[in-house]
């Protein structure tokens, strides 16, 4: 079996999603973790090979994320490499929570996506059995 890449892109800041669906992966899916303690210009040049090269570019929104730069990215990546796009929208993180405004917006970028025929998982779970069952 080919080792996958996976780009682990989304929220970022204290958000552990990274840590907790690591271990999730199979032994053949080799996963860039973006967040670094100390961010330079080179740290930019290495997220944007993995962006540009790994198999799947996963971005992962959670109810913590206090920016937006994702959604931009989602909207590149579905225009220009939609087959290797996964997005997951996880709420009740960290004791917060998507308000009503954007479980909406949400439900809403999730439909345009899956019309697109872009995965759209809505747990950590779910994204380990699609990346772990990926052919």
């Amino acid at each position: 079996m080919k080792n996958l890449t996976v780009f682990l892109g989304g929220t970022c800041g204290k958000s552990i999603w990274r840590e907790k669906l690591i271990p999730m992966l199979n032994k053949n899916i080799t996963a860039f973790n973006p967040v670094v303690s100390n961010w330079t210009s080179e740290c930019q040049r290495i997220e944007d090979f993995h962006k540009e090269h790994d198999d799947i570019v996963l971005f992962v929104i959670t109810s913590e994320s206090d920016s937006t730069y994702s959604f931009y990215e989602i909207g590149c990546e579905s225009v220009k490499n939609p087959n290797r796009l996964i997005v997951c929208f996880l709420n009740n993180q960290n004791n917060t929570h998507f308000d009503e405004h954007q479980e909406k917006e949400n439900i809403k970028i999730t439909k345009v996506l899956q019309e697109k025929n872009i995965k759209v998982c809505n747990s950590l779970e779910e994204v380990a059995q699609v990346l772990n069952e990926y052919k």
